[in-house]
């Protein structure tokens, strides 16, 4: 049986009479009725009584006819969700983000946005960092991430720059340049911190705010004295709040409100800058993906300074 069988079926069952069914259908009455004959020696079953001017269901016909419609629309849905599918306008997105990224308020909001736009895709969110985000993005595990670097693309991936913020420092409360009161609205000189421990972020995890921060410093005149490297921002946060150094964030990690911790502008042309990109596969040619890729990039052209 196949399913022109069953529009077959369906179309001489409304309209009562076979030659007004193969009208509706485009075809010739001779070969629907031979359909129509050829699915009742499959079935077993006569599901049409023959009269002189038309036809009728018989008792099996009636038995048949509700679950041949369900079964046409159930494959109308399926076709309309492949459709949909094909446009990327449902399925699934798998989408991995840095430690930092929720943080920036863009994130949450071309999220949101793209939700609003593609109310039937859904989102998986996973948290990584750099490193493992491209194995998984090159994996196939991931489909897009957000990086925070601005870096020439491996081979198999294209990585759109987005965003850039500048970055703060993040001083222990007690430390003498953390200030009080006024003096917190004061962006401090980086040349400041210079002979001061900082905690920098593991560089096979985190190159590229490693390398914003040693590269300020050095544009600051100092090279960087690493008392420790940390594998993410909260735990190097954690520890400036004990005392143990200073480092520099990006400026929406101000957001993450750390007793012990101070945040300080930071002053001058040497100011270290913090990136936001999106990377995808290459040879990736989902239509959600795009969509989303294109919402994003829209999104931080909309953003971006006149």
């Amino acid at each position: 049986m196949e399913l022109r069988h069953l529009r077959y079926f369906v179309a001489v069952a409304e309209e009562g009479h076979i030659t007004r069914a193969a009208e509706r259908l485009g075809i010739q009455q001779p070969p629907l009725s031979h359909q129509i004959r050829a699915l009742e020696r499959e079935l077993g079953v006569q599901l049409f009584r023959r009269l002189p001017r038309g036809v009728q269901l018989t008792e099996a016909g009636r038995g048949f006819i509700e679950d041949a419609r369900a079964a046409l629309a159930r494959v109308e849905q399926g076709v309309q969700a492949a459709k949909r599918a094909a446009r990327g306008e449902q399925g699934h997105l798998r989408l991995s983000v840095p430690p930092t990224a929720p943080f920036h308020p863009f994130v949450p909001q071309v999220i949101l946005a793209f939700r609003a736009a593609y109310p039937m895709v859904s989102l998986t969110m996973e948290e990584s960092l750099r490193k493992e985000t491209l194995e998984q993005l090159r994996g196939g595990q991931m489909d897009v991430a957000f990086i925070r670097a601005s870096i020439a693309a491996p081979e198999a991936l294209v990585i759109y720059p987005l965003l850039e913020e500048p970055m703060v420092a993040a001083l222990p409360s007690g430390h003498p340049l953390a200030g009080s009161g006024d003096s917190q609205d004061t962006a401090l000189p980086l040349r400041a911190l210079a002979g001061e421990t900082f905690i920098a972020y593991a560089r096979d995890q985190g190159p590229a705010l490693y390398e914003a921060m040693a590269a300020a410093c050095l544009r600051a005149g100092f090279g960087l004295q690493i008392g420790l490297e940390a594998p993410r921002i909260s735990t190097a946060l954690s520890l400036v709040a004990t005392g143990f150094g200073v480092t520099l964030v990006p400026a929406s990690m101000r957001r993450m409100k750390l007793e012990g911790v101070t945040y300080r502008d930071l002053a001058g042309a040497a100011q270290a800058k913090a990136f936001l990109s999106i990377a995808a596969r290459r040879d990736d040619l989902s239509g959600i993906v795009r969509h989303f890729v294109s919402l994003v990039r829209r999104a931080a052209r909309d953003r971006a300074p006149r």
